[in-house]
This record gives C-alpha cells, structure tokens and sequence, in this order.
C-alpha cells in the first residue's frame, strides 16, 4: 500500500433536495465500482484522415450525476500526441458508468478538430463532451457585437455561433484574445488601440504557458499580457476557473464527482468553485512531486495510473500520493 499524505477526508454528499436524487445523495458521492484493473496501453496518434468515428462505449446504466470533468492538454495529450494509457482509462470510466465531460482553455481548435483528435486516439466523443474556453469566451459576447479576434478557429467558430461579426481592424465592440501562432507587432498595435477606442477586451484564459511534447510554449496569457500591457486595461477572463467557464460546466453536468488537471492554478480552482475534489496529474506543466497550496485530493502520473488505482482500491477523497510506476 502506499502512503497517505495528508488527512482522510469524508466522502461528500450530494447537497440536493430533488427526490429524484435522493438516492445519490443517500449513498455518497462516489460510484460504487468493482475491482477491475486498467492497463497501461499506448495510444498512437495518426495523420492520415478520420473517416469513420468509434461509437463511444457507454454503460447501460450510466448516470448524468456520474461525471468526471477532464482537462485535455497535459492530461489526455499533449499537443496533439496522446499521453500513453488514456484511451484505456477512458475506456475503463465509460464501463464504470462514469460520463466524461472534457474541458479545455485551449481556443485554438475547432470541436471538429477535437474531436478528429480524440477519434486517432481510439477516444469517441460527441461534440457536447467538450466544455472549451472559446465557448465561455463567446458567451460573454452580445449577439450582433463587432469582434477583432486575434484567435484561432475554435475562438471563431464560438464567436460565430454566438452571432458576432468578426472585424479585421479598425474600431470593435470587443477584442478577444486566444492562443495563436499568428501574433506580431502589427496585431497588438491594432488590438491596443481598438481597446484604447473603447472595445472589451476578453481573453479566453490567461495561461502562461501551453505544453507540449518539447516542453513549454507561450500560452494564451503571455498574449493577452501583452494586449493589456499596451492598452493600459484589465482583461476579462473567460476560461477556467472563471465563472463564465464555472457556468458552462454546471450546464452541462448536474452533479461532478471529481475534477482531473494538470495545473492547480485553473483546473484545481475550477474544482473549488464547482466545490468539487481535484486530482492533480504530473504529465503535464506540473513537475512530479510539486505540492500545491491547497493540495489536491489526489496525485498521479497520469490519467491512466488515477483511474487503475481508483477502480481498484475505491479511493475516498483524501490526499492521497500514487505511485508514478503504478
């Protein structure tokens, strides 16, 4: 067995007076599963296009109340190239009855895009398991607003599903900023000084960083430093742990039982304001070992350990350390 490292915690109840949840709130948060362990198995990301899609394996007794919220970069691949182990342990979740909703600040791909994504990864999903920054950014736009956009499609697609009119430059209602490569000189003059002509100023998220295979890259953050550097303003932040990201998630699940990042600072957040417990994994921008401030429920390698040992021993939610080797 291995150590616990910090205090056991009691199982959360469900706080709800609808009868119709009566039954989750009388029997805990957790799901009760059978001992079954999850291999480790590497996912192989392909090139070459998508025709056909898996159908996701859902159980016959799945619940909406049985959800499990998880990042993507850092936790199901990175840029793009699977963690090993992922579409095992999502295939062990799914067979478990649990509903896997995927919530992302990255803004950069389209919901086809992920999906395609998922899809070389043997993981299928439907366009509704994606919770994205892009979306929460977009929903604090008005329909009918002027957009200068310094995103990619993802940030555009919600924008056009919202009904805004995306501008090229000149004067706009809003600036919305998200991850892309397409970032000069030229770019932040013309968003500053359509900020400085009196448009919003949104940011899908302000991470620092973005991590891939080679390591760090600037992330969203850095960019829209830069807007708000030059425009001398505050930015409104749409993504994760924020509320327009907070609200997102809660209309797309009624009850969450646990929320899996690699980042303390945004996916633990979200599982505070969502009063959820949060599983940090070292496979992404936090190094093996780091503790944060507070401590998460539980740490793990990756996802593919986290779910192993959870079927497996049925973890409350305590601090508890699993072995990387596991």
């Amino acid at each position: 067995m291995l150590p616990l490292v910090g205090p056991m915690l009691a199982p959360t109840r469900p706080q709800t007076k609808d009868p119709a949840h009566a039954s989750a709130a009388n029997s805990g948060w957790r799901p009760r599963w059978r001992r079954h362990p999850c291999g480790v198995q590497s996912c192989t990301v392909v090139t070459a296009p998508v025709l056909e899609e898996p159908e996701p394996t859902r159980s016959p007794t799945a619940k909406a109340s049985n959800v499990w919220v998880v990042d993507l970069d850092g936790v199901v691949w990175l840029a793009g190239q699977a963690i090993p182990g992922v579409a095992a342990a999502i295939e062990e979740l799914r067979a478990h009855g649990v509903r896997l909703l995927f919530a992302t600040n990255n803004s950069a791909p389209t919901i086809a895009e992920l999906r395609a994504r998922m899809a070389n990864c043997g993981i299928a999903v439907d366009a509704s398991d994606f919770v994205t920054s892009a979306q929460a950014a977009a929903a604090l736009v008005a329909p009918g607003s002027t957009v200068l956009a310094l995103a990619e499609g993802g940030a555009r697609e919600a924008l056009e599903a919202r009904g805004a009119r995306i501008v090229a430059d000149g004067d706009a209602d809003v600036v919305l900023v998200g991850w892309t490569r397409r970032f000069d000189f030229d770019r932040l003059a013309q968003a500053a000084t359509a900020v400085r002509r009196g448009a919003r100023l949104i940011g899908t998220n302000d991470d620092p960083t973005h991590p891939t295979p080679q390591g760090l890259l600037p992330g969203s953050g850095a960019l829209l430093a830069a807007v708000a550097t030059a425009a001398e303003t505050r930015p409104e932040i749409a993504g994760k742990p924020n509320p327009a990201m907070v609200a997102l998630v809660r209309s797309r699940a009624a009850d969450i039982h646990l929320v899996v990042g690699d980042r303390p600072s945004t996916d633990g957040a979200l599982a505070r304001a969502l009063d959820r417990p949060f599983a940090l994994v070292y496979s992404g921008v936090t190094p093996p070992g780091t503790h944060p401030h507070p401590p998460p429920a539980i740490t793990a390698a990756d996802l593919g350990s986290l779910v192993a040992r959870w079927v497996q021993e049925r973890l409350p939610t305590s601090t508890v350390e699993l072995d990387e080797q596991h």
